[in-house]
């Protein structure tokens, strides 16, 4: 292989591609990069076996080959050098990196024992930007369970279908959902992995272009000309959550959410191990206490806007503080649902395409 390539390029898409390498012991081939000629353009490739990331920038062609690069040493290396020009050249399982003011060798490894990144033959099912897919599992990520006892937990529930996706995660102590609208070709059901979620995050900040959306029984690939990831799909059924979600309210309060946010934390500076601050509301007040046996007690008020009946309820203040912090509106919405039933957050505009859900503390 003999490939010129930008060094702004390059590093650009090292950086898309080397997060999802980790330190495998068992498979050394892992902590590698594939760098590949094809189709006119390089290609960089990097699996740990359950995430796949490929990413293709322009280049010069001079022979065609392919090489696994220590995914490491290579991003270290390209990230330090200035040099615009970089000549990628491979011989005997070697890498040399010519630039103007460098000769570089890495050793590298038998592209032949490097895992083949599968390919989904099925037709796109929709198309969606970065950006609004990156702050849509952003809002749901906090939710999604820590724990692997569950595996269908561990992962965001998408369900398509009219026009919409529906993202939702609980992980039995608050739930989110979200509503993310484009047009679409094919209804699907899936879930998403937390760790590709998590990847997902990452690299939609760096991507311009729609992604478009392939789904298969046990995978799903989201790409564009430039950059694609594919994982595997979460196996088992997703609970039926919108059982949880109440239909209605006893109260509702309209709060500033700046305000609350800063309250919140105010409180839990004195609240237990458990994060518990209790909340009462009453004539157009919110009275927030939380009490330490070993740091003090704290009572902070916030005005609002109260219907209905006055209220009391106990929560994790720290998750009450994810919820508002995807929240763009500048004020929020709770509603009370009863003793013992769970606290809704929404939008202050009132608008559907999102709703939060914490259960209470039992006092």
């Amino acid at each position: 292989m003999k490939v010129s390539v930008g060094q702004k390029n390059f590093r650009k898409a090292l950086l898309l591609t080397e997060k999802v390498v980790g330190k495998n012991t068992s498979l050394p081939i892992l902590n590698n990069i594939l760098l590949k000629t094809e189709n006119g353009r390089l290609r960089l490739s990097a699996t740990n076996l359950e995430i796949g990331i490929n990413t293709f920038i322009g280049s010069k062609i001079d022979e065609v080959g392919e090489i696994a690069v220590p995914a490491k040493i290579l991003n270290d290396f390209i990230s330090t050098i200035n040099d615009e020009k970089i000549t990628l050249v491979t011989k005997n399982n070697s890498l040399y990196i010519n630039t103007d003011h460098y000769k570089t060798q890495i050793l590298g490894f038998d592209p032949k024992d490097f895992p083949i990144i599968p390919k989904i033959k099925s037709e796109p099912i929709c198309s969606v930007p970065p950006g609004e897919l990156k702050n849509t599992l952003i809002a749901v990520l906090d939710s999604v369970s820590l724990s692997d006892s569950r595996p269908e937990l561990a992962g965001v529930y998408v369900y398509i279908k009219n026009n919409q996706a529906v993202f939702a995660s609980t992980d039995s102590f608050r739930l989110t959902e979200k509503i993310l609208r484009f047009k679409h070709q094919e209804p699907a059901t899936f879930i998403l992995p937390r760790n590709t979620v998590s990847e997902l995050i990452r690299v939609c900040g760096d991507l311009e272009d729609n992604l478009q959306i392939k789904f298969s029984e046990n995978q799903i690939s989201f790409f564009n000309d430039d950059f694609e990831i594919l994982s595997r799909v979460v196996d088992g059924n997703y609970p039926d959550y919108k059982k949880v979600i109440p239909e209605g309210c006893i109260s509702r309060v309209l709060v500033d959410k700046q305000e609350l946010e800063k309250h919140l934390r105010l409180s839990g500076l004195f609240s237990s191990q458990v994060s518990d601050v209790k909340i009462q509301c009453s004539d157009n007040n919110l009275v927030l206490t939380a009490k330490n046996s070993d740091k003090g007690e704290i009572e902070t008020s916030v005005p609002v806007t109260l219907k209905n009946e006055p209220f009391e309820i106990s929560l994790n203040y720290r998750y009450l503080l994810d919820g508002l912090k995807n929240i763009s509106t500048p004020s929020v919405i709770l509603e009370y649902t009863g003793q013992g039933s769970p606290l809704l957050v929404k939008p202050g505009d009132d608008n559907k395409d999102m709703v939060y859900l914490i259960m209470p503390l039992r006092s």
